[in-house]
């Protein structure tokens, strides 16, 4: 069956057409490029007058979704007076009824408003984090120089998207932790305020092993998208392109880095600390863009699986000879850290796995732990559960949110059986979220609850420190 795509995508501002025949400046980014312009006026011409009627019966809650019979159509409001929209299609398949005619069946279920909700307002945050809010953009430059960022941004972020793929997960966009003991997290704590001392143009630190937070010293918010991108963008790239290079054989050791002492080397930053004139690539970040709108290069220096990202002062760019400094100074500790860390990280894989599936979010922290995703990536999602079950996960999430901010404030929970005999239980509790899946056809009512506080009390003390 045909999945979700995107049907188009685009950027609006009624401030900037306000008269009859300029209706086209209010368009500041329109994807697919290759649609007529007639043709992207009507639609955006549609959404204006949708936002607007539907504020006249509720002026406190901006339209978010229409639906139609093809389509799913989101909104979202970033800022004041600009609205990003997306459309998606709805799923469908031929299908023959009695009669012997052909008729086309949609899938409107297989649709969920909170996800592709996510997925639209994590488009923005990403677009803020790399080239800061649209109102500062045109506070410090012009209309023209917005329209070139937005398109230069999202011509390329829009195709890194997998809405066939998108579930809860996206929902919450969490990050997940690595639990280490406390001698381990003390001696990466220590690392980090030596290296922040040591250099001042440092303002923010974060640690990564693999793909799991160890310590970030961002605002929750800047490093939740932050996160996303190093795991699902910068991180499979750098792999890549290792992969693609000099790929040491099957079962052989790491070698360190050509001329040093240890494993480190730049993701972002010089390539070759031999070569003075390649200073390689630093993006720019913007954090804190409520309240003091920070500019910051982001340098990620990886050794072994271990992984800091410095975020510096973009005020003065970076020179050689800091990236040698911070390359000298880093690599040998974080070499070592690295190393220390996969002994603990081996012994907790090897550990067993629990047999029952289930999806943690916590949103103090942002934690998220998962059994249900095998891999969760840019370009990859597998599930060991069927689309279904997913479809009713993200269902009752989104009934926890469904009647505004004062049932979002109450604890609830949600337990049912499907057709296939599985339960499938959601647990809202103390700003904690927790699903689990069970195959206990058998079971009853009562005993599924019991099932499910002996697994919250027994697999969830550990998002920082190993027991």
């Amino acid at each position: 069956m045909p999945s979700t795509k995107l049907e188009n995508f685009f950027i609006y501002n009624s401030n900037f057409g306000p008269r009859e025949g300029e209706e086209h400046k209010k368009i500041l980014f329109y994807h697919p490029p290759d649609v007529l312009l007639d043709n992207k006026i009507k639609q955006m011409g549609l959404c204006e007058a949708i936002v607007t009627f539907t504020h006249t019966f509720s002026p406190d809650h901006a339209c978010e979704a229409l639906h139609t019979q093809k389509t799913r159509q989101l909104f979202y409001q970033p800022e004041k007076d600009f609205w990003m929209i997306m459309t998606v299609t709805i799923p469908c398949n031929e299908k023959t009824g009695k009669d012997g005619q052909a008729y086309i069946e949609y899938h409107d279920e297989d649709v969920q408003d909170s996800v592709f909700d996510a997925v639209l307002k994590t488009s923005y945050k990403m677009f803020r984090l790399f080239m800061g809010t649209f109102s500062r953009i045109l506070e410090r430059f012009n209309v023209e120089v917005l329209k070139q960022r937005l398109e230069h941004f999202f011509l390329r972020y829009l195709g890194t998207l997998r809405l066939a793929t998108s579930d809860i997960l996206d929902v919450f966009n969490g990050i997940h932790f690595l639990p280490l003991d406390k001698n381990m997290y003390l001696r990466i704590q220590c690392f980090i305020n030596l290296t922040e001392a040591t250099f001042g143009q440092v303002k923010y630190t974060a640690f990564l092993y693999n793909d799991q937070l160890v310590w970030s010293g961002l605002e929750q918010d800047d490093m939740r998208i932050l996160y996303k991108y190093l795991t699902t963008s910068l991180f499979p790239s750098a792999l890549e392109s290792e992969l693609g290079g000099k790929e040491s054989p099957k079962g052989a050791a790491p070698t360190p880095v050509t001329g040093s002492a240890h494993y480190g080397r730049y993701i972002t930053g010089p390539p070759d600390m031999k070569d003075p004139t390649n200073l390689g690539k630093v993006p720019r970040i913007y954090v804190n863009t409520e309240t003091s709108y920070e500019e910051l290069y982001l340098i990620v220096y990886r050794a072994l699986s271990a992984t800091i990202c410095l975020m510096v002062d973009a005020s003065v760019a970076p020179s050689f000879d800091l990236y040698q400094k911070l390359d000298s100074f880093i690599g040998p500790q974080l070499s070592s850290l690295g190393s220390d860390i996969s002994e603990q990280y081996a012994k907790k894989a090897s550990s067993s796995d629990p047999v029952f599936k289930y999806i943690y979010f916590n949103h103090m922290n942002l934690a998220t732990k998962s059994t249900v995703h095998t891999k969760k990536s840019a370009t990859t999602t597998i599930t060991n559960i069927p689309p279904d079950i997913m479809r009713i996960l993200g269902d009752i999430n989104a009934d926890f949110y469904r009647h505004g901010a004062s049932r979002a404030e109450e604890d609830g929970e949600t337990i049912m059986k499907t057709m296939s005999d599985c339960w499938v239980v959601g647990k809202k509790s103390d700003q904690r979220e927790f699903y689990v899946v069970l195959n206990q056809k058998n079971a009853n009512l009562i005993e599924i609850n019991e099932e499910v506080k002996k697994l919250c009390a027994t697999n969830f003390n550990n998002i920082f420190f190993l027991d």
